[in-house]
C-alpha cells in the first residue's frame, strides 16, 4: 500500500514507452526465473555453507553485494562482507571472493581479480563473456540473458541476486520467512501491472529506507532515481531514519520503505506530511525494487530525459592508466 498525506489517484507509467530501460525493467521476472533454474548448474563455484565470503563490485554491483551479503548472514550461510573492489582489505582472509560485473570491464573489478588470483577462489558473475573479467577470475557464472543496452542497470543487477537468492534457497540458508525467487518474480509481475501512485509521479524528493538485507535494496532504488531521473534520493538503514534525516521530510516529499518498518516510525513519517510508501509483507522488497524502477524511467520520461542515456554516465568505467 500507499499512505499519503492527502487522497490521490494512481497514474499509469506512460504507456508509450519505447526506451530500452522499461523494456529490460518488463523482462525482470522472466529473468528471475530462468536465474533460479541455473543454479544447480553453478553450485559449485558459488559460496559454499559456512565459507567465509567476500563480494565486491562497484556502483549498482555493490549494492546488490550488500544485499546479498546481509542474506547469506541472516540465513546462517557463513560470514560475508560486501565491498567496493577499489575498497578491498587486501591483507584480510577469505575463502572465496565473489565480483559481480555486469560489463566484464571495470577497471577496479578487473584489477582486483588480477591482484587475487592464485591467492584465493575467485568467481565472478558478469553479463558478457567475450570481454576480460572471465579471464581473470578463477570460475565464470555467465548471465548473457539479462544483459542490457541500457546504460542504467536493472534486470542484470536483480538477476544477480536473484541467482544469489536461489543458491540460498538451494543450500537451505535462505532466511525464514523469505518467499522463493519464484514467488518474488510473480510479485514483480502484479509490480508491472499496476499503475503508479500520483504522488511519487509528483514527489521533488525521495528517501529510501532498508532493514537488514532490504538496506542494500534501497541504496540502490535511490540510485536508479538518480541515474535514470535526476532526481534529489537519500538511503538510510531504517532505524536511522530518525536520527536526523527525517528533518527534511515534508508535504511534496516521499519516504519509501522497502520491506517492512521499525515500530512507530510509519507514524513518525506520516505526521512530517511526507508521502509514505509501504508495500509490505504482500510485495517481496526485490520487487517492490522493481517499481522504484519504473517510477524512475516516468519520471526521467516526463522531464523529457532519455532514462538509456543519463548525462555523465558510460556503461562501463574503463580508467586510463597515468601517461597514456
Amino acid at each position: 500500500m500507499s499512505r499519503t498525506a492527502s487522497s490521490s489517484p494512481s497514474v499509469p507509467s506512460p504507456a508509450a514507452s519505447t526506451s530500452h530501460t522499461s523494456a529490460e525493467i518488463a523482462s525482470q521476472p522472466e529473468c528471475w526465473r530462468r536465474a533460479a533454474a541455473l543454479v544447480p548448474a553453478v553450485a559449485g563455484v558459488l559460496p559454499g555453507t559456512g565459507e567465509r565470503v567476500a563480494v565486491v563490485g562497484c556502483g549498482t554491483s555493490w549494492f546488490i553485494a550488500q544485499a546479498y551479503a546481509a542474506l547469506r548472514e541472516e540465513g546462517g550461510g557463513g560470514e560475508t562482507d560486501a565491498f567496493t573492489a577499489s575498497a578491498f582489505p587486501r591483507g584480510r582472509g577469505y575463502d572465496r571472493v565473489v565480483a559481480i560485473t555486469r560489463s566484464g570491464t571495470t577497471t577496479e573489478v578487473l584489477d582486483l581479480l588480477r591482484l587475487l588470483r592464485g591467492t584465493v577462489p575467485t568467481t565472478v558473475v558478469t553479463g558478457d563473456a567475450d570481454t576480460p573479467a572471465p579471464g581473470a577470475a578463477d570460475h565464470t557464472v555467465l548471465l548473457d540473458f539479462a544483459d542490457e543496452r541500457s546504460v542504467v542497470q536493472t534486470r542484470f543487477a536483480t538477476t544477480t541476486l536473484a541467482l544469489l537468492r536461489a543458491h540460498l534457497e538451494h543450500r537451505g540458508t535462505l532466511p525464514a520467512g523469505l518467499p522463493t525467487v519464484t514467488e518474488a518474480a510473480g510479485h514483480a509481475e502484479a509490480v508491472l501491472a499496476q499503475p503508479l501512485d500520483h504522488p511519487l509521479t509528483t514527489a521533488g524528493q525521495f528517501t529510501f529506507l532498508g532493514t537488514g538485507w532490504t538496506y542494500g535494496l534501497a541504496q540502490e532504488a535511490a540510485l536508479k532515481m538518480r541515474e535514470a531521473a535526476g532526481a534529489w534520493t537519500e538511503a538510510y538503514p531504517a532505524m536511522e531514519y530518525r536520527h536526523g534525516p527525517i528533518s527534511i521530510a515534508q508535504p511534496g516529499r516521499a519516504v519509501w520503505a522497502l520491506g517492512a518498518l521499525p515500530e512507530g516510525l510509519a507514524d513518525d513519517i506520516t505526521r512530517t506530511g511526507a508521502t509514505l510508501s509501504t508495500h509490505a509483507p504482500a510485495t517481496d522488497p526485490l520487487a517492490d525494487l522493481v517499481r522504484a524502477q519504473r517510477l524512475a524511467v516516468h519520471i526521467a520520461e516526463a522531464a523529457g530525459h532519455n532514462p538509456d542515456t543519463p548525462r555523465n554516465l558510460t556503461r562501463s568505467v574503463v580508467l586510463t592508466a597515468p601517461g597514456n
